[in-house]
Formats: structure tokens, C-alpha cells, sequence
């Protein structure tokens, strides 16, 4: 597993004080860089004789989840994406950040596992709208709901998860 820290984040934060989208360069520019961190990350897995390049998956929950189109429709060495609690965030970035304008090219299987009273994200306004609008082929995309808020139970989202990507990535040997 790898954890990219992002610019903005941990220890390389300081200059953004939201993840919250906005209309301006400053934030236009951090999506670039968030995105260029993720490819040089799987630039340096690249570089790892122990990791099979052709079953890279991407994991993210919320605020990752929201961005998780850019990164998807971009990096093409991504295989498959798990996104838990994802939705639409209702403020709106510059349109060359927007995910709306990114979900039509993501086209890996995604799965998306959400809180049916998830307040950060609505099912009918955020969560359902964000799925449809994804590029992938009907047969390699679900979207599963449960009882609850923001957060999926952690049993399920570890079987649902790791079920996913043992279909489209094989499983750990």
C-alpha cells in the first residue's frame, strides 16, 4: 500500500486551509500538483521489482473521493478504484479542475460504497449523480449503500474493497 502525501497535507501543509473547491488559480493549482503527486508516486512504484505495475488500485474516502476523478480519468496506470463516501462537493472549482468534467473519461472499474444519510455527501443530489456520470461500462461499476452517515461499516468496507479488487486486479499471492 501506498499512502501519497499530497501537497497541502501532513507535513506539506500551510497552504490550503479547505479542500473545499474554489474558483481561483491557488486552487486550480493544487488539483494539478494533488494530480502530479499521484502520477510521481506510481513513478516510484515503477521503480519497485516487488510491485506488479499492471494491478494498481486506488483507494480514497471523502474528500479524496470527491477529487478521485481527476486522478482516475488521468493516471491510466490505475486499474481499478474503490471510492468510499463519495459524492459531489456543491462548491464549483475552475472547470479544468471540475471532476463533473473528468467522470465521463474515468473508465476503470470503480466501486463506490456510501452512507445512505451521509450529510457531507446526499444520496440523490451527490452520491448517485457522481456514479451515473461515470465513463465506465455499466457491468464494472457498482454502487453500494448502507444505513448510516459519512462513514461505511468498517467490516464491510474491507470485504467489499478487497472483494473489488481481487476481481479486477487477482488477488495478493
Amino acid at each position: 500500500m501506498l499512502f501519497p502525501v499530497i501537497k497541502g497535507s501532513y507535513e506539506r501543509g500551510g497552504e490550503v486551509h479547505s479542500v473545499l473547491p474554489e474558483k481561483s488559480v491557488f486552487y486550480k493549482n493544487h488539483v494539478i500538483n494533488w494530480a502530479q503527486d499521484v502520477s510521481r508516486s506510481l513513478d516510484y512504484l515503477e521503480t519497485r521489482n516487488d510491485i506488479a505495475q499492471e494491478k494498481i488500485g486506488f483507494f480514497s474516502f471523502s474528500w479524496g473521493s470527491s477529487i478521485a476523478p481527476v486522478i482516475c480519468a488521468l493516471e491510466k496506470r490505475i486499474r481499478a478504484a474503490v471510492l468510499h463516501a463519495s459524492g459531489f462537493v456543491m462548491q464549483k472549482p475552475l472547470p479544468e479542475v471540475d471532476p463533473l468534467n473528468f467522470l465521463p473519461r474515468v473508465h476503470i472499474p470503480v466501486l463506490t460504497l456510501n452512507g445512505k444519510n451521509d450529510t457531507a455527501y446526499p444520496l440523490e443530489t451527490t452520491q448517485k449523480p457522481m456514479f451515473k456520470l461515470l465513463g465506465t461500462v455499466e457491468k464494472d461499476k457498482k454502487m453500494k449503500i448502507y444505513e448510516g452517515g459519512h462513514l461505511v461499516p468498517r467490516s464491510e468496507l474491507m470485504k467489499e474493497s478487497l472483494a473489488w479488487f481481487d476481481k479486477y486486479l487477482g488477488a495478493v499471492k
